[in-house]
């Protein structure tokens, strides 16, 4: 009794609804992991790919699937030969083993995508832009200096000289593709690449254009303005639309992509959303308390210190930080480290009323550790005096 078939969208692994994107997709996984060459030796790998094969070559073509999909299995039970009783006969061998160009090429290096004379998106194209940090938050508009290919006018991109036109490539017979045929431990395998003649174009100039020299296109330098979006980071990226290679036998341009380079700022760092900074108060305002003034993006501030901070104490500015790329009206935080300055240069008074302000609060100074020690009571008003002493200075 003959073996049961699995249905083809389970051996994909796919839903019934699932699009040819899908299809292939789940297709090219398979056939990398069950290819007889990646598993010599291995008849239940070759059973599987040749299973997967045949499920593909079917769910790939859309009037198979449709009938398929109305009769099952029985809609190809008059076939003769193939994997499993299918008929591979009239299928395109290409179609299923043109990807297989880009699998070897995975594994081994080497192979090539499939390729077709029709119209094809051109290339992207890519640069760089230097901005500031403060350009990186807010955002800006920056104008580039790019060499751009425009199709040519004199021969309207066909790279032919006036009075003649390109001819059918010999080679592919303008299918722009060429077949090669070779022998695996699964048997003949057809692998599309393309044509080395005409480059995939389906044609050849036998005269040239003398304008453009056969390539169909001028090049040009050309002003192009960007706009870099508030919130951008180091090494994010801007595509413009439309401003890449031009496309191929008719198709779209490709896109120019902008990489953004941030200089480093000199009082900031920046984490995602969030900006770091450090902020000096001096030693009076850490023991007393009182106003300081922070920079930020936005400009400086006044924060109220707290009576008795410590050196590295971080604060908090919220609202203060980058926009998001998603919404610049919401705004990371901006964080201050507080560090205590050490006075220095003191004169005599201030020295004086620092050995006082040491004598009221532990006599540090006659110690041998460092160590605070606890003392008596405090003179009425020193801390007031000590402020002020230091503040003359």
């Amino acid at each position: 009794m003959a073996e049961q078939k699995r249905d083809y969208y389970e051996v994909l692994g796919v839903e019934k609804s699932a699009d040819d994107a899908a299809i292939k997709k789940a297709y090219r996984v398979l056939a990398k992991k069950y290819h007889p060459d990646m598993n010599p030796g291995d008849a239940e790998a070759e059973k599987k790919f040749k299973e997967a094969s045949e499920a593909y070559a079917v769910l790939s073509d859309p009037d198979k699937r449709r009938q398929y999909d109305q009769f099952g299995h029985a809609a190809f039970d008059g076939g003769a030969g193939g994997a499993g009783g299918f008929d591979f006969s009239n299928m395109d061998m290409g179609d299923i083993f043109g990807s297989f160009g880009d699998i070897f090429g995975d594994f081994f290096g080497g192979g090539s995508r499939r390729s077709s004379n029709g119209p094809m998106k051109g290339a992207d194209l890519r640069t760089r832009v230097r901005i500031t940090f403060e350009e990186a938050v807010f955002g800006c508009e920056k104008e580039l200096e790019l060499v751009l290919k425009d199709e040519c006018e004199t021969c309207n991109g066909s790279g032919a000289k006036p009075g003649t036109n390109p001819e059918t490539c010999p080679k592919c017979q303008g299918k722009g593709k060429v077949v090669y045929t070779q022998q695996s431990l699964f048997g003949m395998v057809q692998n599309v690449q393309t044509c080395p003649e005409c480059q995939g174009k389906g044609k050849v100039v036998r005269e040239k254009c003398p304008d453009c020299r056969g390539t169909g296109y001028i090049s040009n330098k050309k002003k192009i303005k960007v706009s870099i979006p508030a919130g951008i980071d180091h090494g994010q990226r801007v595509r413009i639309r439309d401003k890449g290679e031009p496309g191929i036998n008719g198709g779209p341009r490709g896109d120019l992509l902008v990489e953004v380079t941030v200089s480093s700022h000199p009082i900031f760092q920046r984490q995602d959303v969030d900006i770091y900074s450090t902020a000096p108060i001096s030693f009076a305002q850490a023991a007393l308390g009182g106003e300081v003034r922070i920079s930020t993006i936005d400009g400086d501030v006044v924060y109220e210190v707290k009576p008795g901070t410590p050196t590295d104490t971080r604060i908090r500015l919220k609202g203060k930080g980058v926009p998001s790329l998603r919404n610049k009206s919401v705004r990371g935080d901006h964080y201050v480290t507080l560090v205590v300055q050490v006075p220095t240069g003191l004169s005599d008074a201030a020295k004086e009323a620092l050995r006082q302000f040491d004598a009221e609060t532990g006599g540090s100074l006659k110690t041998q550790s460092g160590a605070a020690q606890s003392s008596g009571k405090k003179k009425k008003g020193f801390m007031g005096k000590l402020k002020e002493t230091l503040d003359d200075m």
